[in-house]
């Protein structure tokens, strides 16, 4: 995410409203803060969005370069991957999420044994 990104301000609210309905329940949300020029500026988007998961600061995207080749389009911002139980990509997105479409890509791996 970043705070210069509209999709992303338009998606917060609803990762920080289901991060609140799921933490309880073993789900870790990690943000992955890129191309924001100053720290600053991350920190006033989490504090006005009222994000309370903890986030990443990759301002040049060497952390999402990290990430297996083809799993990421450092192009797409917001990008979204929901990792399982053995930390296996269970869902992606490279597009803004409603609150229900997030859910629909956690929920599979909430029933996991």
């Amino acid at each position: 995410w970043g705070s210069w990104c509209s999709p992303c301000r338009a998606e917060a609210p609803n990762f920080e409203k289901v991060y609140q309905q799921v933490k309880g329940r073993g789900v870790q949300f990690v943000g992955i803060n890129t191309r924001d020029t100053s720290t600053d500026n991350a920190l006033a988007f989490e504090k006005q969005q009222g994000i309370s998961y903890p986030s990443l600061y990759d301002p040049a995207g060497k952390l999402l370069l990290r990430f297996k080749k083809g799993t990421l389009n450092l192009q797409a911002i917001p990008s979204t991957l929901v990792l399982d139980r053995q930390g296996k990509i269970a869902a992606r997105s490279l597009a803004p999420l409603s609150e229900s479409k997030l859910r629909k890509m956690i929920d599979p791996v909430l029933t996991e044994k």
